[in-house]
């Protein structure tokens, strides 16, 4: 049989975090120790309006970032003011799971995050209320997947942390032990 990779955030997870969340807030049942659920990537290309090649360029760029192909978001509804029709492209989204997660929350945490200019840190209050975490990039550029000399534009995006947590203090601990660079 195979032997299948594991990615080393899942394995640091398994080993100390889970325990140590166990601890801390005296689960009874070991299942209910908080988990990363999922990621969710949102890039929105409002130049699109005017060129459609552009969603299909920032599409390429996600795909590089996460390594699995993007869905292209259209518009719901017509606005007049943006120039915008319903069923017009708008942006560019990834849902990312299991072991494509651990690895890219890995290189958000040691490699993306630290090569944002003026970086402080991340803000501890957004969270949502339910345990999700979410925080904007305003260059993709810093991924080092992104080659700065090929890109034609530089887009934002949107990263959410989805966890089991219910409360945000549990999701606020399990980010913190995957080591995110919050802000006091």
């Amino acid at each position: 049989m195979a032997e299948t990779y594991v990615p080393r955030l899942r394995t640091q997870y398994d080993g100390e975090i889970r325990a140590a969340l166990l601890k801390d807030f005296g689960y009874k049942n070991p299942m209910e120790v908080p988990k990363l659920e999922k990621i969710v990537l949102n890039m929105g290309v409002g130049e699109a309006v005017g060129d459609s090649k552009k969603v299909k360029s920032a599409a390429g760029d996600l795909e590089k970032i996460t390594g699995q192909k993007p869905v292209i978001t259209y518009a719901r509804t017509s606005i007049a003011g943006f120039k915008v029709r319903e069923g017009m492209p708008l942006g560019v989204k990834v849902t990312l799971r299991k072991a494509q997660m651990y690895e890219f929350l890995d290189r958000l945490i040691t490699i993306a995050l630290p090569r944002v200019r003026d970086f402080r840190g991340l803000n501890p209050k957004s969270f949502d209320g339910r345990g999700n975490f979410a925080m904007g990039i305003k260059e993709h550029i810093v991924f080092p997947e992104i080659n700065y000399d090929q890109v034609d534009q530089i887009w934002g995006m949107d990263v959410i942390v989805c966890t089991t947590a219910k409360t945000d203090d549990e999701a606020r601990a399990l980010l913190k032990a995957f080591n995110f660079p919050f802000t006091q």
